[in-house]
């Protein structure tokens, strides 16, 4: 299942939710349209497992972000991380959610709203780690945690576009040198 999941991946990642059409899935899976349909529901069903399965093994790089002991540290490795997975050959260039979010039609509604809450849902986890940090002083009292997670989620959200269009990786870690001067002091 994780093999044919990791397939489907890889055609939803270059093409999006929409442009990846039953056939090309299929085929890339090495099922019929009926196993897809008795095993997914739909295509959304199955974009859905995809997605979670991107989420739990393609992103890993988040969890040890969350490990470092300091916010500066947490924003650090999620810059450089970004870069590195954004220009791995072994992926499509650029991020699933920021490229299928931005290839969702209106006729993908929940689609989009899914892949919006997961990238949402980065910020929450920054803009938290961040007023933790403001509270025992490694922020100035003066520094906006929302703000400062919009910043560096947007710094991340623009790396994978740039990927996407080509951008190398070395580009991407001199973006990411850039945004970290940004760093409240």
């Amino acid at each position: 299942m994780d093999e044919a999941l990791d397939r489907a991946l890889a055609v939803f990642w270059r093409r999006g939710f929409e442009g990846a059409s039953i056939a090309e899935l299929t085929q890339a899976m090495g099922i019929n349209p009926p196993s897809l349909y008795a095993a997914f529901g739909n295509k959304e069903g199955l974009f859905r497992k995809v997605l979670d399965r991107y989420l739990a093994v393609r992103t890993t790089f988040w969890d040890d972000a969350m490990k470092e002991p300091t916010a500066r540290g947490l924003v650090e490795r999620l810059l450089h991380g970004t870069a590195d997975f954004m220009t791995d050959p072994a992926n499509p260039p650029g991020c699933l959610l920021v490229r299928g979010t931005l290839a969702c039609s209106d006729m993908a509604q929940d689609v989009h709203r899914r892949m919006v809450e997961c990238r949402c849902e980065g910020e929450r986890v920054m803009r938290d780690r961040f007023a933790a940090a403001q509270a025992n002083g490694e922020l100035p009292a003066d520094a906006d945690p929302a703000a400062l997670a919009g910043y560096f989620a947007t710094v991340l959200e623009g790396m994978s576009v740039h990927a996407a269009g080509g951008a190398t990786r070395e580009a991407l870690h001199k973006v990411a040198d850039t945004a970290l001067r940004a760093w409240p002091s």
